[in-house]
């Protein structure tokens, strides 16, 4: 709430993402940023990865959108990342309205 308190809605995924950074870092809050996860295809690994945008106290997938608003989609999104990473709280958050907009789904 912090970064959109601050920054607004208007600018590009990438600078909520660089500001998140800030704040988790100024809070010692333990997060990794574009971690990496396989994807298994019928035991199989595929040759594409997810990259998540951020995974916080290694149990929770932070994924960062900025568009004019959630839709099912994002949401699908979301639940397969969980999926594939052994989390199972996902906050979908969007900075692309004037009020921060947000959902909290468990898998």
């Amino acid at each position: 709430m912090e970064v959109h308190k601050q920054l607004g809605h208007g600018f590009l995924e990438i600078v909520y993402k660089d500001a998140l950074q800030l704040e988790f870092e100024h809070d010692k809050i333990e997060y990794e940023r574009e971690k990496q996860y396989d994807i298994s295809y019928k035991g199989k690994i595929l040759p594409h990865y997810y990259f998540a945008d951020f995974v916080i106290w290694d149990k929770i997938i932070l994924e960062v959108k900025c568009c004019k608003g959630l839709v099912d989609e994002h949401i699908a999104q979301t639940i397969n990342y969980l999926k594939v990473s052994d989390c199972k709280l996902g906050l979908l958050v969007n900075f692309g309205r004037g009020s921060l907009e947000y959902k909290r789904l468990v898998y």
